[in-house]
């Protein structure tokens, strides 16, 4: 594991309910990354099991083979699939990656988020035996922080030019109010939208249905390295895999969730960005349409939201914020300082942000010496103070957001 990624420790973001999430043991942030090789994203089986057993049991017994079933099995026999799923994940035990090869992605850029991490988003817990094992980021902004304030945007990827028009200048708009355009990294809408907001200088993030590393599609090569220099790429399938297609209908729950809202620019009936709708919807967040011409059919799935699904109709940003917002806050505006007041911080938290400069960039390990305490403690306090909008990732390590 990369030693960014080596967490212990008592607690790390509150979720849903707000009680506190036990960050990962290094112990069982290895067992998830070997698990997300064996099982299908969103495989609810295994989600189910978790909750009865920690991700080391549960690896440990599948490696020990059929003789370790009644630990599987034992108790769980009513769970559906269940059976087939571990003779499933015990076939693909050949395909775990050598250290040698995590240490390669770790080396490229990627990190790896498990819940209960500082940068996990915690309203992706909503997706309950769903959510994702673990997820691979790569990219400058913080995926905790660059979601507390977002909207998803996507469509049909054979989109209009009236399609593409409005994704684009509704994605720069929304940047521009300080919210984060989340999208899928595909051709029409979901490209359009990344470039909308990325030409507003906001923050985007790109949730692929291929490994970070396989970069599907490869067409938008150019378009990825401009997503996670300013914002971040995000995918819970191993860097090097090749998407499938169940996989482009399974990664839309996460582009959903992360979300405190879905807008459908154009779609047409049996477009994959109803899919998405539909989770929105599940998930209980606001859901959005665009309206387009009566004759288009690249718009009648965006009219059958409007219709069947009591989706909210929008014609620019101004509208999307207005349902965003809860009734009586403030309208979505530009990130103008940190999620917390900084004398709210306990005295780690702030020893580590005195040690952060405000230009250039220091390493952790800098950090944490200038700061007085160990390497994991600052590792904590970065995450939570990067989640907190204090701090940022950059090329030499960390520095105080917001500055050069």
């Amino acid at each position: 594991m990369s030693p960014e990624n080596e967490q212990t420790g008592a607690t790390g973001p509150s979720g849903g309910t707000g009680s506190p999430v036990p960050l990962p043991t290094a112990r069982d942030r290895r067992a998830r990354t070997a698990l997300s090789f064996l099982a299908d994203p969103g495989d609810q089986a295994l989600g189910w099991l978790l909750r009865a057993l920690t991700p080391s049991e549960v690896l440990a017994a599948v490696s020990a083979g059929a003789d370790s079933d009644a630990v599987l099995l034992g108790g769980h026999q009513r769970v559906p699939g269940l059976r087939k799923a571990v003779q499933r994940w015990r076939a693909r035990l050949g395909l775990l990656p050598s250290p040698a090869r995590l240490a390669t992605w770790y080396d490229h850029g990627l990190r790896l988020l498990c819940p209960g991490d500082a940068e996990w988003p915690t309203q992706l817990d909503d997706l309950g035996d769903a959510r994702p094992l673990v997820l691979w980021a790569q990219g400058s902004a913080d995926l905790r922080y660059a979601c507390l304030s977002s909207v998803s945007v996507v469509g049909a990827r054979a989109a209009s030019a009236y399609g593409q028009h409005v994704a684009t200048e509704l994605a720069a708009a929304l940047a521009e109010r300080g919210c984060t355009v989340v999208s899928g990294g595909a051709y029409g809408i979901d490209s359009a939208a990344h470039r909308g907001a990325l030409a507003a200088e906001g923050l985007t993030v790109a949730v692929l249905a291929s490994g970070l590393c396989y970069g599907y599609p490869r067409g938008h090569h150019d378009l990825f390295a401009a997503v996670a220099a300013q914002g971040t790429l995000v995918s819970e399938c191993p860097p090097d895999h090749a998407p499938t297609r169940p996989g482009f209908l399974i990664r839309n729950r996460i582009i959903a969730a992360l979300s405190r809202g879905t807008v459908v620019v154009e779609a047409a009936l049996r477009s994959g960005a109803l899919n998405t709708a539909k989770h929105a919807r599940e998930l209980c967040r606001p859901l959005m349409a665009v309206p387009g011409p009566v004759t288009s059919e690249q718009s009648a799935g965006c009219h059958e939201l409007i219709r069947e699904w009591d989706a909210v109709l929008v014609t620019g940003a101004r509208d999307v914020a207005g349902l965003i917002c809860p009734e009586g806050c403030e309208p979505l505006g530009p990130r103008l300082g940190p999620a917390v007041p900084r004398d709210d911080l306990d005295p780690v938290m702030t020893a580590v942000l005195e040690a952060v400069p405000a230009r250039g960039g220091r390493g952790p390990a800098s950090i944490a010496m200038m700061a007085g305490v160990d390497l994991d403690t600052a590792l904590r306090s970065l995450g939570l103070l990067a989640a907190a909008g204090f701090v940022q990732r950059c090329e030499k390590g960390w520095r105080l957001r917001g500055t050069g």
